[in-house]
């Protein structure tokens, strides 16, 4: 995120576009409700699904899921044909105006709504000109922008907007991508993607491989980036990755094309799996390494706002179970690295200098301050909101960006769109709240969304079980008739291993950060016979 959580009664207008916020962020979706409700804010939103934040919005628009590029340039087309644009904004912070500006020209509100299957143009208009007349506006979205082969795009689309709208480096502004978990943030901000170290410092940069060759006492680090998951499985497949260490992640339920990814994991020599329970990867693994659950570890966790926050051990551990942290080191020892940490603090310091944005955040301080990074120094008060006088790179670089189908449309086999996501209920792949008695008995059991409509067409009703397929495999799961979904749209959650949306999903990749198209691919819903 841009911008942070407290700036949320500063904002004046809310744009939500691939974000179920109430139910997959509740308490970030319940202050921006109590904004529009008590206090009058305004709300666009969009989204194939009628979340419950459209009920309370000004504008809400429900777009094909795949065509979050077409609204945005829309918005941005009627917002540069009418003057609505900040015009000294991006004559003095932005370059590549005149390349966006070019762009856009033919997303006129009839173009778009074609496009996004919406039946009126006018509320393009009305939705644009609400986002560029009330200020500042902050822009909140998920996976619903992320999860394409076009998930860059959409992103770069998404501070296009807020770059010309000139809510970028404001309070109360921002693009704010909201994240799934609660470290999923300093995952990243540690290195924990394929091509960079710890703070974004790129792998292929021959600096930073002596910087860290130093830091670890380590020689012949690589300068090529690493595999993306998806990569890592298809390597498998080809031979080429002989062995996985899968550490608190569940890719048979949480990656596309279930049976491409047990056809990898089948095809390793070597699998281990460490996590709290034996979930549905652990299943296949050769050895399982019990780690800490969230209340037994020390450590810290860096949030959705970049907020760093200490974790304090609440219960103690439970069997033989250890440390995370400590597995790692014991094996790393084993093979002949020297590795010496004696406490999650340890490790931390070591942090703090390989990684100029958190040099300054301390345990004291952490206990005492709500500390965002960037923090350089200590004296330093960490950053609420990015882009404050300038950008990171020196001006924003607008982008034009050009609307591309997703990688698989419907068609007579397989002709309705199928959309997956997340329930309040649960989390994740259900690890941990389907072995919790109270939320699985709120939710027992996966289910499919079906339009009124589309369930009239398919002659099923409300409880009946329907086979639903795609080109990657078939399941059997229960309708549930709704209204949310647009018509042609259907809905499943992930969660549910009985019935795993991610049987059925497409493993197409964005070529960019190489994340699979989750959000949208072609099904059929077909009445079983009794």
């Amino acid at each position: 995120m841009t911008n942070s959580i407290r700036e949320i009664p500063v904002s004046e207008a809310f744009l939500i576009i691939g974000s179920n916020t109430t139910e997959n962020h509740p308490v970030i979706g319940s202050m921006i409700k109590n904004e529009v409700i008590r206090k009058g804010k305004k709300l666009v939103v969009v989204d194939p699904r009628e979340i419950e934040l459209a009920k309370y919005a000004d504008v809400y628009l429900q777009i094909k899921p795949g065509t979050n590029i077409a609204i945005l340039n829309g918005f941005m087309h009627v917002i540069l044909r009418d003057g609505l644009e900040a015009k000294e904004y991006i004559k003095t912070r932005c370059e590549g105006f005149d390349e966006l500006a070019a762009t856009v020209k033919k997303y006129t509100p009839e173009y778009v709504a074609e496009i996004c299957g919406l039946d009126d143009p006018e509320k393009i208009v009305e939705a644009a000109h609400l986002l560029a007349k009330t200020s500042p506006m902050a822009l909140y979205y998920c996976m619903g922008i992320t999860q394409f082969r076009s998930g860059v795009n959409g992103v770069k689309s998404c501070a296009n907007l807020q770059m010309i709208l000139g809510n970028l480096g404001v309070a109360g502004g921002g693009v704010n991508p909201l994240r799934g978990q609660n470290n999923v943030q300093g995952a990243c901000d540690m290195g924990a993607l394929n091509a960079v170290y710890p703070a974004y410092q790129k792998v292929p940069d021959e600096a930073m491989k002596e910087k860290f060759e130093k830091a670890w006492n380590a020689t012949g680090l690589s300068l090529k980036p690493g595999f993306t998951i998806v990569e890592s499985l298809n390597a498998a497949i080809a031979g080429d990755v002989k062995a996985l260490y899968v550490f608190g992640e569940n890719p048979v339920m949480s990656d596309p094309n279930q049976h491409h990814v047990i056809e990898a994991l089948e095809a390793l020599d070597f699998l281990v799996v460490q996590d709290i329970v034996l979930t549905e990867t652990a299943k296949y693994a050769d050895v399982v390494l019990p780690g800490f659950s969230f209340l037994e570890k020390e450590g810290c966790v860096s949030n959705t706002e970049r907020r760093v926050q200490k974790m304090n051990r609440v219960v103690a551990p439970v069997g033989d179970n250890r440390e995370d942290w400590w597995i790692i080191m014991q094996l790393a020892n084993r093979m002949g690295h020297p590795w010496k940490y004696e406490k999650a603090e340890d490790i931390f310091e070591e942090i703090r200098q390989v990684t100029p944005s958190y040099a300054g955040i301390t345990y004291e301080r952490m206990e005492k301050e709500l500390i965002q990074w960037p923090c350089p120094t200590e004296e330093h008060p960490g950053t609420q909101y990015l882009h404050k006088d300038k950008f990171s790179r020196g001006l924003g670089l607008l982008s034009g960006i050009e609307y591309t189908a997703p990688a698989e449309e419907v068609d007579p086999e397989y002709p309705i769109i199928l959309t997956t996501g997340r329930l309040l209920e649960h989390f994740h792949t259900g690890t941990m709240s389907r072995n919790s008695r109270i939320l699985d008995a709120i939710v027992p059991e996966g289910y499919i969304e079906v339009n009124p409509n589309d369930a009239q067409n398919l002659n099923v009703v409300d409880g009946e079980l329907v086979a639903v397929s795609t080109r990657r495999g078939s399941i059997r799961i229960k309708v549930k008739v709704s209204r949310r979904p647009k018509d042609n749209v259907v809905f499943i959650p992930f969660h549910f291993y009985e019935a795993c949306a991610n049987k059925l999903t497409i493993d197409a990749l964005d070529p960019g950060c190489k994340i699979p198209e989750f959000k949208v691919c072609a099904c059929k819903v077909e009445k079983i016979a009794v």
